[in-house]
C-alpha cells in the first residue's frame, strides 16, 4: 500500500481533541477502509511542531514543504494557528431550579433491566417484573435484571437543570495538520 500527502486544518479545545475530531470526520467521509483510507485517519497521533515553526522565521508553505521530505508515512505534524481560549467565567455553570407544586408521593417500583442496563418494564409487583423478565431473556436469550427503586408516582421527577455558560471570549483552537496518510 502506498502513502498520499494530506493537509487539513482542525478545531477543537486541545490539539488532541482538534487531531481526533479530524479523524472521526475523515472516518466518516471516507470510510474506514482497514486503516489505509488516504487521510489524516489512518496516521498514528499528531506531533506539535508549533514552536519549531515560528522559530523557523519560514512562511507557513514553505515550512510544510520543507518538513515533507522528513516525514515518514503514517507521520502527522500539527502548527497552532490560533491559540485556544478557555472559559475565564468565575462561574461556569448556571442552575433553572424546577419548581413543581404539591406533595410528592413515592412509591416501590419493580424495575426488568436487560444485559445492557437498559430498562425493559417496571412492575408493581415482584412476581410480576419476574414474569416479564422471564418473557424478555426466553424471547431474547439473553439474562434480565430485577431492582428495586423507589420512583414518583406521578409528577416531573427533574428538580433543576445545570447548564453550561460559555464565555463570551471562549474559542476553540485551529490547527494545520499534515503528513502522509496510509493508502
Amino acid at each position: 500500500m502506498g502513502a498520499s500527502w494530506f493537509q487539513q486544518v482542525g478545531y477543537g479545545k486541545t490539539l488532541d481533541d482538534a487531531y481526533k475530531r479530524s479523524c472521526e470526520e475523515a472516518e466518516d467521509e471516507y470510510g474506514h477502509q482497514e486503516g489505509y483510507n488516504g487521510t489524516i485517519s489512518t496516521t498514528t497521533y499528531a506531533k506539535d511542531i508549533t514552536q519549531e515553526y515560528h522559530r523557523s522565521k519560514l512562511d507557513l508553505e514553505q515550512f510544510v514543504r520543507s518538513k515533507m521530505e522528513m516525514l515518514n508515512k503514517r507521520d502527522c505534524c500539527a502548527i497552532c494557528l490560533q491559540e485556544p481560549v478557555g472559559n475565564k467565567n468565575k462561574t461556569k455553570s448556571q442552575v433553572e431550579h424546577l419548581v413543581t407544586p404539591g406533595t410528592k408521593r413515592w412509591v416501590l417500583k419493580y424495575v426488568v433491566y436487560n444485559d445492557a442496563l437498559q430498562m425493559i418494564t417496571s412492575c408493581d409487583t415482584k412476581g410480576e417484573a419476574v414474569k416479564k423478565g422471564r418473557e424478555y431473556t426466553e424471547k431474547h436469550q439473553s439474562s434480565t435484571y430485577i431492582c428495586m427503586e423507589k420512583t414518583l408516582d406521578k409528577g416531573n421527577k427533574k428538580v433543576a437543570i445545570i447548564k453550561y455558560k460559555k464565555s463570551t471570549t471562549e474559542r476553540p483552537g485551529r490547527w494545520m495538520f499534515f503528513g502522509w496518510a496510509a493508502e
